[in-house]
């Protein structure tokens, strides 16, 4: 609106921009007229001659003269309302009654002047916020009558300015009147109605995703909303779901209400959640962004006051963040309003994420329990549908080792349906794995297997345990769940200890097993999980379990002697909570579904609690002569001439372990290597020389020392690289 009718001209909304609530339209009529009146005073105060036709909105004036002549001309003011043909003329107009329907639908206009029970000038002031968001045009005309061309939004003081009482203004500058408490009306760059100081001079606005719903109810959600399928499987009502139905249907929402829903990432919340509003005759509608990546927190609020509106209930799916370790507590920023009388169920994966959360809004939590194997084995067939037939193996054996829950089943399975050809086995694998996100962050590192094809080189009674292991992993589904142990007992993996010196294989062994197994393998950086401050450990180890339990994986424990040690006698408060950390760990380890691999060079420093605990010990031995000669030849790289090497002399006379054996073998080819022949051309020689002097150097890294005579016709060698 940048033009103000005369008085032989009189304005009223195109019907493109009519309301399609009457009470809404009055009222915004009564707004259009207001404005015009006060335009009518402006160009009589500012000294502006009325004319014929159409005419300039009026200049702007000295504003602390004019803010001045608010109060000094208040009664003037009125008497030229009274005696001005134009003034006059719309003063009549304000008088026109309202005749609205007393049946107002759900959110409109009409609605919320019954709801809250407003009053005249509260319902002016909501649609004066209104005319500014529905006709952008109407900002020019508030600024001249504000007399400043910076503010372009209402304010209290303008309402003073053009309703008739303007004491009556006051109950609206209480920041706990309605329209700021339930977010119809915001502050600009405030949060809501929080501040308590009366701000007639802030600038306030009704959200545009409010003013849409207030205006046009039948308006379809925000885009931020997506509404929910009222249909509701009857099965997601556990006993916390029909309890929390009967807890909200008793007691209508005074303030915001969070239910917490907690359950598994990908579990059914949201058809917990169907199932309740269904239950109790609501509908729902769910916020699926991030709401902790919010500038502010006007949005949300805004979704929320939507809500209230249409009679929604909300749900945030997205969890929220939670602090990293070390990191402090905040409060949670993201939330609406709590006057916003809005039920809001918020998707968490552990009931420790509701400390960030204010305990006033907070509601008792409605559990998901996790899918169970037989469950999951009826998702597959249910998502795959024809594509099943002849998966069944592959679908029991999926079902155990990743244990999806039912949404994220759901997405597999829809990747699976678009190929074209049969979907196999390897296919139902490898979708699995994609799936997979196994991110504990920075307290592992996922670990390549090096040894696809070496042999692993131990003594008999070692080579029949590790192949009971494989066997024993292998035989997990049917042992479980055609057997019925995993129903008798509990569904635990095979926890595992390899003990031994340094360089006997202890890695290596645990590689092979995640090749032959078919295993992502993982390494615990146990610098990043023991943590000198109270109860961080814990926290740790259970980001770490708490991502393995998903799927079966290979965690691997290096040095496990500093993190499952002997527990202590309590001398003090960090003996106690050391103690409370190896327990926290047993009881962990006994629920590990998959395999873990602890690994020490010191095994007599272990909790003999725990070792109780494990399914199978290994003990690395140093290897005998016969291994060792095996070891050696299985180390040299296959395109080196190695014809020179005497692998009986080396085996028999240096008794190393395997990773020693490596070591020199590598340092050897690193001397014995010239750089003139190209890649093609295949290795150089190896020689016997190169291998006595890595053999040398590695004595002489662990400190060890071995006679001349050892090293037989080399010792004259040996003997030289220590003097001149």
């Amino acid at each position: 609106m940048t033009t103000v009718a005369r008085p032989s001209q009189f304005i009223t909304f195109t019907p493109a921009l009519r309301a399609a609530d009457a009470c809404a339209n009055y009222w915004m009529r009564q707004v259009t007229i207001r404005l015009r009146r006060e335009i009518c005073w402006s160009w009589h105060e500012r000294g502006v001659q009325a004319g014929s036709g159409p005419a300039v909105l009026p200049p702007f004036s000295d504003r602390v003269l004019h803010t001045l002549d608010q109060s000094r001309y208040w009664a003037e003011k009125k008497t030229f309302f009274a005696s001005d043909q134009t003034a006059r003329y719309l003063t009549e107009q304000l008088n026109t009654d309202y005749a609205g329907s007393e049946h107002a639908v759900q959110g409109s206009f009409g609605w919320v002047v019954q709801r809250l029970e407003l009053d005249d000038v509260s319902a002016f002031a909501l649609a004066l916020g209104l005319t500014v968001a529905l006709d952008g045009s109407v900002s020019s005309v508030i600024a001249a009558c504000l007399n400043d061309q910076t503010k372009s939004h209402p304010t209290l003081a303008l309402i003073q300015k053009l309703w008739d009482e303007p004491a009556q203004v006051l109950s609206i500058a209480d920041p706990f009147h309605p329209l700021f408490r339930f977010g119809l009306l915001q502050y600009s760059g405030a949060g809501g109605y929080h501040d308590a100081e009366t701000k007639w001079d802030s600038p306030f606005t009704v959200p545009s995703l409010v003013a849409n719903v207030v205006l046009f109810p039948e308006a379809p959600l925000p885009q931020g909303l997506v509404p929910l399928s009222s249909i509701a499987d009857l099965d997601a009502m556990t006993e916390s779901a029909r309890v929390a139905a009967l807890r909200l249907r008793a007691a209508s929402a005074d303030n915001l209400r969070v239910v917490p829903v907690i359950g598994a990432k990908g579990s059914a919340r949201r058809e917990v959640v169907r199932a309740i509003a269904n239950s109790n005759g609501k509908d729902v509608a769910e916020f699926q962004s991030d709401t902790t990546r919010l500038d502010s927190s006007h949005y949300v609020n805004s979704i929320a006051t939507v809500c209230w509106l249409k009679d929604l209930y909300l749900f945030f799916g997205k969890e929220p963040a939670t602090p990293a370790a070390g990191e402090k507590r905040v409060e949670a920023n993201w939330l609406p309003a709590s006057a916003i009388p809005v039920t809001l169920f918020l998707a968490v994966s552990d009931r420790s994420e509701l400390g960030q959360l204010p305990a006033s809004v907070l509601s008792p939590p409605v559990y998901v329990p996790p899918s169970t194997y037989s469950d999951r084995v009826a998702f597959w067939k249910k998502g795959l549908g024809a594509k099943a037939a002849g998966l069944l193996p592959a679908i029991a054996e999926c079902a155990r080792r990743f244990r999806f829950e039912k949404e994220t089943i759901a997405t597999v399975c829809e990747e699976l349906r678009a190929l074209s050809d049969r979907a196999t086995a390897d296919d139902l694998i490898t979708a699995c794995r994609a799936e997979l996100a196994s991110d504990i962050g920075e307290l592992v590192s996922r670990v390549t297997p090096r040894f696809n094809d070496e042999e692993l080189i131990l003594p008999h009674k070692q080579h029949a345990l590790f192949a009971e292991i494989l066997k024993a992993m292998r035989s997990l589904t049917e042992v479980h769940y055609g057997w019925g142990t995993g129903t008798v007992w509990n569904e635990s993996g095979i926890s595992v200890l390899f003990a031994g010196p340094p360089g006997t294989g202890k890695t290596m062994a645990a590689e092979i097993l995640s090749i032959k197994l078919g295993l992502p393998m993982y390494r615990i950086d146990l610098s990043q999980v023991v943590n000198k401050y109270i109860g961080e450990t814990e926290k740790n180890l259970k980001r770490v379990f708490d991502a393995a339990d998903v799927s079966d994986m290979v965690l691997f424990f290096d040095e496990a002697d500093s993190l499952f040690g002997r527990r202590t006698e309590v001398s003090d408060a960090h003996d106690r909570y050391a103690n409370l950390e190896i327990s926290y760990l047993l009881e962990r380890m006994e629920r590990f579904k998959g395999l873990a691999i602890l690994a020490t060079n010191r095994k007599k420093d272990l909790d003999e609690a725990f070792t109780r605990r494990l399914r199978y010990i290994v003990d690395f031995p140093l290897p005998d002569a016969g291994e060792r000669k095996k070891i050696w030849r299985q180390v040299i790289p296959q395109h080196a001439d190695s014809s020179q090497v005497q692998v009986d002399f080396l085996a028999e006379r240096f008794p190393l372990a395997g990773g020693s054996i490596r070591s020199i073998v590598f340092n050897a080819c690193l001397q014995c290597a010239d750089g003139s022949q190209s890649q093609s051309n295949g290795g150089g020689r190896l020689t016997m020389p190169a291998i006595i002097v890595a053999v040398k150097r590695e004595y002489d890294k662990m400190n060890r020392a071995l006679s001349l005579e050892q090293y037989g016709s080399y010792s004259r060698m040996v003997e030289s690289l220590d003097h001149e």
